[in-house]
């Protein structure tokens, strides 16, 4: 025998779930605080910085002649 299913149930059900999914999403992209934000750009600045500071200026594009 079939599963009797109630469609008005059926179909707010899958309203739920997909509204549910969409807030996840949301959650993930607009959940970062913006001193998060601000902290991780600076970080990643600071990184840079002191990487660009340790290059060697070799006056090559560093191939061997």
């Amino acid at each position: 025998m079939a599963e009797i299913i109630n469609f008005r149930r059926a179909r707010k059900g899958k309203m739920r779930r997909s509204k549910d999914e969409k807030a996840a999403a949301n959650r993930v992209q607009f959940g970062t605080p913006k001193a998060e934000k601000t902290r991780v750009k600076m970080l990643h600045e600071k990184d840079t910085a002191m990487i660009d500071s340790h290059e060697l200026d070799g006056g090559h594009d560093g191939g061997h002649d």
